[in-house]
């Protein structure tokens, strides 16, 4: 058969083919081993060799014409068959299936994320720390050496070779001090560990501390940073006050009470009737811990401050038990969905 033969008798049948295996058997006449485009290529070695370029030149577009009207036909044939197949395919409703409950954020989490939000919307970096702290890191470098009576408020979990669960999240404030120079502003949540376990208190908890480092920083700008963020937590009415306190990491250092959102200082239940909550400690960055970071004490200052992510979560969730918090009882759960944060 010449080309012109094979064109006018096969781009018919690729016309009227109905399935996509008539398409395959078909193309397998045309291409296969015994296929009369390859019968004709195999041809050409009887031509004189003058006529091999021209005769080959039609075998060639032949074969892209037939190709083309090939692949055009397969996918036509291709999205015929996925239509017959959704147009026969239903999906029963009615069949009762199982539904599954759609979980929520912890209640630790909620808080942490909004406060975490508020601290960055206020141009503080958020830094993370090791767990698995040094005895320097954790104590020595925030001014409590190894007698120091401090440590008798802090029991900690000893690792061995001067390692141990760190007690407090200040550990990352100082690492980030000895990699970064003033000015800065961060803040540090994570857990903390201490051999504590009662109803407000457990061995392991939540922390977020607050450090701020430039110069001429003064105790009012931390009573300012803490008035926007008490604001904010409980509401725009509410006031703070400061306690003096002792921490050897800060000096001066204050107790920090706001009052309270339930009654608006009046007294109740909430507030034990004294119409304050104490919510964290706080004060001006000693200047012994500034020094053991590299930095100069007579020209930066600092303020920082401690917040229990648990303790605020009681207070606004109205939680009486912190072992609450850890049972992951799911009725329990359940009625936080949807509170601070959660969406």
């Amino acid at each position: 058969m010449t080309p012109e033969q094979i064109k006018a008798d096969y781009i018919d049948k690729i016309e009227r083919v109905g399935s996509e295996k008539e398409l395959a058997d078909l193309k397998a006449a045309i291409f296969g081993k015994s296929g009369v485009i390859t019968e004709l290529t195999r041809s050409l070695k009887d031509l004189p060799n003058e006529e091999k370029p021209a005769a080959g030149k039609k075998i060639n577009d032949l074969r892209v014409e037939i190709l083309a009207l090939c692949d055009k036909k397969e996918a036509e044939l291709h999205r015929a068959a996925i239509e017959r197949q959704l147009n026969s395919e239903t999906l029963d409703l009615s069949i009762d299936k199982p539904f599954r409950t759609v979980g929520a954020i912890h209640p630790i989490n909620q808080i942490k994320k909004r406060l975490t939000d508020y601290f960055v919307g206020n141009g503080y970096i958020v830094y993370d720390s090791p767990e698995i702290e040094t005895d320097y890191y954790n104590f020595q470098a925030l001014n409590i050496p190894p007698d120091h009576p401090a440590r008798d408020m802090q029991d900690t979990f000893f690792i061995g070779d001067g390692m141990l669960l760190r007690s407090q999240t200040s550990s990352g404030q100082v690492r980030l001090m000895e990699k970064v120079k003033p000015p800065l502003k961060m803040i540090c949540p994570g857990r903390v560990f201490r051999a504590d376990d009662d109803s407000t208190h457990s061995p392991v908890f939540h922390q977020m501390e607050g450090l701020v480092v430039d110069k001429n920083v003064t105790l009012c700008d931390l009573k300012g940073a803490l008035e926007g963020f008490a604001k904010f937590i409980f509401g725009g009415q509410t006031r703070i006050r400061f306690r003096p306190s002792y921490f050897p990491f800060t000096e001066p250092s204050v107790e920090v009470d706001v009052s309270c959102f339930n009654c608006g200082g009046e007294g109740c239940r909430v507030c034990k009737n004294t119409g304050w909550i104490e919510i964290l400690g706080a004060g001006m960055v000693n200047r012994k811990v500034l020094a053991n970071c590299g930095i100069d004490p007579d020209e930066y200052q600092g303020f920082a401050f401690g917040l229990g992510l648990d303790r605020i979560t009681m207070i606004l969730c109205e939680i009486n038990d912190i072992k609450l918090l850890w049972e992951n009882d799911v009725r329990f759960l359940r009625a936080f969905r949807g509170q601070g944060g959660d969406k």
